[in-house]
């Protein structure tokens, strides 16, 4: 008769076995729970990205700056890309298309790539890459025009003519982008920490 071997585990092993499998089954869920946050998120930013753009709002007062420094530093690049460009699309097919687009489209894509050169909140780092993104902006935008429409002769007198008209409307762009990626980057961290506190508190 062949002799069987018992093996014998420990109450203390068996706990942690099932803490164990507690731990991950956690973790899992967080995990999915994750996932649809972040869908949401996207989506409701990516809604209110229109929303702003199709309201009543100043000229260049949008929050496409803004928004695409924050998808470039929070995101994955191809959501990154993503989420701006979605924003545009859905608002341009109210708004109307135009000649310039792939200039404007262009210069958020530009400020994709600098918001992934942003690694914290600071104020400076927020503030230098807000003012970068606005520069390009005016200078590829106004480059645009100044190529694609005949109101400008095609010199380069022509082409600081361009610049110089866009002037009035460069401020509004400065102070949308200040606001928009403030707004962006701090209010998110302040849904962060609302949501982490108060997930802290469900485990008391």
């Amino acid at each position: 008769m062949e002799d069987r071997k018992v093996l014998k585990v420990s109450p203390v092993t068996l706990r942690r076995a099932q803490g164990d499998k507690n731990v991950m089954v956690s973790l899992t869920n967080h995990d999915e729970n994750s996932s649809l946050t972040r869908l949401i998120a996207v989506v409701s930013i990516i809604l209110l990205a229109v929303v702003a753009r199709l309201v009543p709002h100043p000229p260049n007062f949008a929050p496409i700056g803004g928004l695409a420094l924050f998808s470039g530093s929070h995101f994955k690049k191809k959501i990154a890309l993503l989420i701006p460009l979605a924003a545009m699309l859905i608002s341009d097919v109210f708004l109307g298309f135009h000649n310039t687009m792939i200039y404007v489209y262009a210069s958020f894509f530009l400020a994709v790539l600098i918001g992934r050169l942003i690694k914290n909140n600071r104020w400076r780092s927020l503030a230098l890459a807000s003012l970068t993104s606005s520069v390009l902006f005016f200078l590829i935008t106004n480059f645009g025009v100044w190529l694609s429409y005949s109101m400008y002769p095609k010199t380069l007198a022509g082409l600081f003519q361009s610049y110089l008209m866009g002037l009035p409307f460069f401020r509004n762009t400065i102070l949308s982008d200040f606001f928009y990626t403030f707004s962006f980057f701090y209010g998110y961290q302040f849904l962060s920490n609302l949501s982490l506190a108060h997930i802290r508190g469900s485990k008391r």
